[in-house]
């Protein structure tokens, strides 16, 4: 249904070259649409840049298998900014989330399992199974990120206070001064707000390993396992690893129609937030163009933007141009050589892109049968609904298997999260059969015992994966029909993302707010005149939130036409 509404490569050459643009969109990944609906909303002409045949980068959905619909890379939606939803209509536009409840379920290989969700007492009984205290200790710890969640909402929705570059006016100045102070004024009125106490704790959180975190709450292996995944996801750090416990705190910031931490699946897969997004930008006369690879920026002599190259050698023309690219593709593929200056090159090119992520979407005849639950029946069950946490029965675990990785191999027992969300969603699957969506850790970019250009390599991999989870559900590897495997190199060609980084960049406190993508750069300019950055490698960084896409265009309202500077400047 959703790729009806885009141009195709046939007539895109044509209508591209007929005009000069107000704003050229690198990408149509989530991002780049979400821009490109608020400037087209503001009365620009717009124009959105499709390297593939479908629109929503790493979140999209393709039916690779005939009947079954994978959301291929990102799979759950929580992130996604309430202001965009609200703004952007986006229910009106065909968005449908579906809550998952309960939300995670880890078996364990002696036969018990714990059950998590927004549920407080299904919570208390659960976690009472392992630990009273650890049940009576949970409430609290929720309550206590959930405060910290509220300190860091007004970030997530601002962009970065950042200095004036060089060459300001006198006014400009003085504007940027005046908004700074207010926005550190604010922040420092929240964070106090917070009592010395949880202040400290926050800071803790921030700088800590996830491993010191959990510890200090819990004690029973098997909660603090199930929650440390949410502090090394899509990363190649151990839960060890300092700084940790903000990538915990990442992944909770989120929320499904008001409810604070929830996850849900979205109806038709990913690709619908995409679409949904699009049909506000489409509406509002964005015109989006798929198979339209850029090859380079055009920069005229002045070191000012001009417009785009595509591959097949159509010129398009306009003087600002957002890309929803990574910073390195941009700056390093995309940018002219000897445009930038040195020291902002250096910057981009020694940025962390590490990647330790494989993602495999299966389609199955039957859903799995977990022997810890002692079911025998092919109908849903609770344990099916949530993420299913495999191989993460102890903290010790996940660190060994990062530790493979360290060592330059896949980790021998790898630590997978299994969502199966077609037991909410029966849009993606024929009926009796099910999607599962594999997200893997941890496959180094490139293993010191062997390639993933290897179809024999590739396949063993996969073969490990499936047969652990033969260990709590006897009977999987049986049930599949096909499946579609993306290593960190397969996601850096097909998406883009470089090095497989699905963030578009790592998540280290090095690498957040003022210092995202590099220092002295966060406000989404660049140092080329009419260049912007609208992606994950900005902040508030990685993850289906919306929010580059939304920051990187301030000035969202009717009132703006021609004048692109207060839509893309932040100084105003």
């Amino acid at each position: 249904m959703w790729r009806r509404s885009f141009s195709t490569a046939t007539n895109a050459s044509t209508a591209l070259k007929e005009k000069k643009w107000d704003v050229l969109v690198i990408g149509a990944g989530h991002n780049g649409l979400t821009a490109a609906a608020y400037l087209a909303g503001s009365g620009l002409s717009v124009a959105v840049l499709e390297r593939r045949h479908v629109i929503g980068g790493a979140a999209v959905t393709e039916e690779l298998i005939p009947g079954f619909k994978f959301s291929r890379c990102s799979y759950l939606q929580s992130l996604l900014r309430p202001s965009l939803i609200r703004e952007l209509e986006l229910g009106r536009h065909g968005l449908k989330l579906l809550k998952r409840n309960p939300s995670s379920f880890t078996p364990c290989l002696d036969g018990s399992y714990l059950l998590l969700g927004p549920d407080r007492e299904l919570n208390h009984s659960e976690i009472s199974k392992f630990s009273v205290n650890d049940a009576n200790a949970y409430h609290r710890y929720e309550k206590q990120l959930e405060n910290f969640c509220k300190l860091m909402d007004p970030l997530l929705d601002s962009p970065p206070p950042e200095t004036t570059q060089n060459g300001a006016s006198f006014n400009d100045r003085l504007k940027d001064k005046f908004r700074k102070s207010v926005f550190w004024a604010s922040f420092m009125r929240q964070a106090l707000s917070l009592g010395q106490r949880d202040l400290v704790d926050f800071m803790d959180l921030l700088l800590s390993p996830a491993s010191k975190v959990l510890n200090k709450w819990f004690e029973s292996d098997v909660l603090k396992a199930t929650l440390a995944t949410d502090a090394v996801i899509g990363s190649t750090a151990s839960v060890h690893t300092p700084g940790s416990g903000y990538v915990l705190l990442h992944h909770v910031m989120g929320e499904t129609d008001g409810d604070r931490g929830i996850w849900s699946y979205v109806e038709g897969g990913m690709g619908s937030v995409s679409s949904a997004i699009a049909n506000a930008a489409r509406e509002s006369g964005a015109h989006i163009v798929t198979n339209a690879e850029v090859s380079q920026l055009m920069i005229k002599d002045s070191g000012t933007v001009n417009g785009v190259l595509l591959a097949d050698g159509t010129e398009v023309i306009s003087p600002i141009v957002l890309s929803n690219a990574t910073p390195y593709k941009t700056f390093m593929e995309l940018v002219p050589n000897n445009t930038l200056p040195d020291d902002f090159t250096r910057a981009l090119k020694y940025s962390d892109y590490s990647s330790a992520t494989t993602k495999i979407n299966l389609a199955v005849d039957k859903l799995p049968q977990f022997q810890c639950c002692k079911l025998n029946h092919p109908d849903a069950g609770p344990q099916h609904v949530g993420t299913i946490h495999i191989g993460s029965e102890s903290m010790e675990e996940i660190d060994s298997a990062c530790q493979d990785a360290v060592n330059g191999v896949p980790s021998r027992r790898p630590v997978i999260e299994m969502t199966i969300p077609s037991v909410l969603d029966k849009t993606i699957s024929p009926p009796g059969k099910h999607v599962i969506n594999l997200f893997i850790q941890y496959t180094p970019y490139k293993p010191s015992d062997g390639s993933w250009g290897d179809t024999a390599y590739r396949e063993s991999f996969a073969q490990k994966c499936f047969s652990l989870i033969e260990e709590y559900a006897p009977g999987f590897s049986s049930s599949i029909i096909g499946y579609d495997m993306l290593t960190p190199p397969d996601l850096e060609r097909e998406f883009g993302l470089t090095g497989g980084n699905i963030f578009h960049g790592a998540m280290g406190l090095d690498s957040l707010f003022l210092m995202r993508p590099v220092k002295g750069w966060s406000s989404y300019r660049t140092p080329l005149q009419g260049l912007y950055l609208c992606g994950s490698g900005t902040h508030p960084g990685g993850g289906v939130m919306g929010a580059p896409g939304t920051q990187c265009c301030t000035c969202r309202s009717s009132r703006c036409r021609r004048n692109l500077e207060p839509i893309l400047l932040l100084v105003i």
